[in-house]
């Protein structure tokens, strides 16, 4: 067992975070897969820069100058969560996970759910306006810039 775990530990090395990633949407081969597949070209959406990574021994991340969110699923729901969603405004209610922490906050999806695209784009703009403005200037602050700069 434990020559099993070294192979698969080598091969998950040599792909990339996005090869990763696209290997656990075919594997899940269900409406998990097919909900991480629709998070994921979201996120890319919402944000063309953004770098996947694969982390915590098997967890999709998208990152922009520190961690967006996260796409984690079990066995029934695919749950996105923002690493620093506690500071983010939420304007259309999507947050319905983690509630309660003071950090993180998350939205669970479930089978059949739908997804309410622009404002899951728009949280996750948020979500990097706050990551790109750290240290420069207050969250507040950034999020007026970038306003101001989208209206141009």
């Amino acid at each position: 067992m434990a020559q099993k775990t070294r192979s698969m530990s080598t091969k998950t090395k040599s792909k990339s975070a996005s090869q990763l990633i696209d290997g656990r949407i075919e594997e899940l081969g269900d409406w998990r897969g097919e909900m991480l597949g629709r998070l994921r070209r979201l996120v890319k959406q919402a944000d063309p820069e953004v770098v996947e990574t694969w982390k915590w021994r098997g967890v999709p991340v998208w990152e922009h100058e520190g961690i967006i969110c996260t796409g984690e699923t079990y066995k029934n729901i695919v749950k996105m969560t923002f690493a620093k969603g506690a500071a983010l405004r939420d304007a259309a209610g999507l947050f319905n996970s983690s509630l309660e922490g003071t950090t993180r906050r998350a939205i669970d999806f479930h089978q059949g759910d739908k997804i309410n695209e622009p404002a899951l784009k728009a949280l996750i703009r948020e979500a990097v306006i706050l990551n790109t403005s750290r240290n420069k200037m207050t969250h507040k602050q950034a999020r007026r810039r970038h306003q101001g700069l989208r209206s141009r």
